[in-house]
């Protein structure tokens, strides 16, 4: 995988953007990916069912194939250029990074870094061996208990908001165990050296479809928050880029399939949403 891919930096400079009206639809496009004839994206390929590597050694997932989508809908080809999760929004804030197309939960303490185009909406939840399933039913019913989660993503924060809801509660707080990458997290709680695994519903969800039930989801979903791809703060071009190669997507149907060919339905929204402020989100 790593063979073909660049390992160049994104372009960093945009100018005002252009429409071209060879393509599919009225995108405005930037300047930048017009020049290059590239869509150049972040991904860790490091978090199933979103961005990881198929057995070929290829870059698959939902965000591959939805940016892939949006590449041909654009004319241009698909570069992934790969940056772990957790670096992606310094990379983006630094400049090193234009596009990070990972599905980010878009978070208050996010959006003071980075803007986001929404186009899914989740929650986090807790997956568990099955004898363990009903042990678990309830959001306290994880305090004092250890938690492995990965780091800096959903799971992450919403084991700190429930160790919050157990303190208050009078309960042991969460044992959080941090690793860099869900199949850490995963092999921690198949070991047996965590309990449960706290992340993105849909990413869980997966897993246990694909594993054919090694860990099942269990309890409510917690904290339900939109995701998005994320781009520099302010950077107003490569968000109205975004948005508008969602929009077309959703109306050609191609959002829906491939939503759809990963059990996500549910999820779906009917129109992305650009998030730059915090007073956006529901508390």
């Amino acid at each position: 995988m790593k063979r073909s891919l660049t390992t160049s930096g994104v372009v960093l400079a945009l100018s005002a953007f252009s429409t071209i009206s060879s393509f599919a639809a009225d995108i405005p496009v930037t300047d930048a990916v017009k020049t290059s004839g590239k869509l150049t994206i972040a991904s860790s390929l490091a978090y199933a069912p979103f961005e990881f590597t198929d057995a070929s050694g290829k870059p698959a997932g939902l965000d591959i194939e939805m940016a892939q989508a949006a590449a041909d809908l654009m004319g241009v080809k698909l570069e992934v250029v790969t940056i772990p999760f957790a670096s992606q929004i310094p990379a983006l804030a630094s400049g090193r990074a234009t596009i990070a197309w990972t599905t980010f939960t878009v978070l208050p303490e996010r959006l003071k870094q980075v803007d986001f185009i929404s186009f899914m909406e989740t929650g986090s939840v807790a997956t568990v061996k099955p004898e363990d399933k009903d042990k678990f039913t309830k959001k306290l019913d994880l305090c004092g208990h250890a938690v492995a989660v990965q780091t800096g993503t959903s799971g992450d924060i919403a084991a700190d908001r429930i160790s919050a809801d157990c303190k208050a509660a009078s309960l042991p707080e969460i044992n959080k165990q941090i690793y860099p990458e869900p199949k850490d997290s995963i092999a921690a709680v198949l070991s047996g050296r965590a309990e449960a695994w706290l992340d993105d519903s849909t990413a869980t969800g997966y897993f246990e479809k694909t594993s054919k039930g090694q860990l099942v989801v269990t309890g409510d979903s917690y904290y339900p928050s939109p995701l998005g791809i994320a781009v520099p703060k302010g950077d107003k071009a490569t968000a109205a880029m975004v948005d508008a190669v969602l929009k077309e997507l959703m109306a050609n149907g191609t959002y829906k399939k491939l939503l759809d060919s990963y059990n996500m339905g549910k999820s779906s929204l009917d129109a992305p949403v650009i998030y730059t402020d915090v007073s956006q989100l529901n508390h």
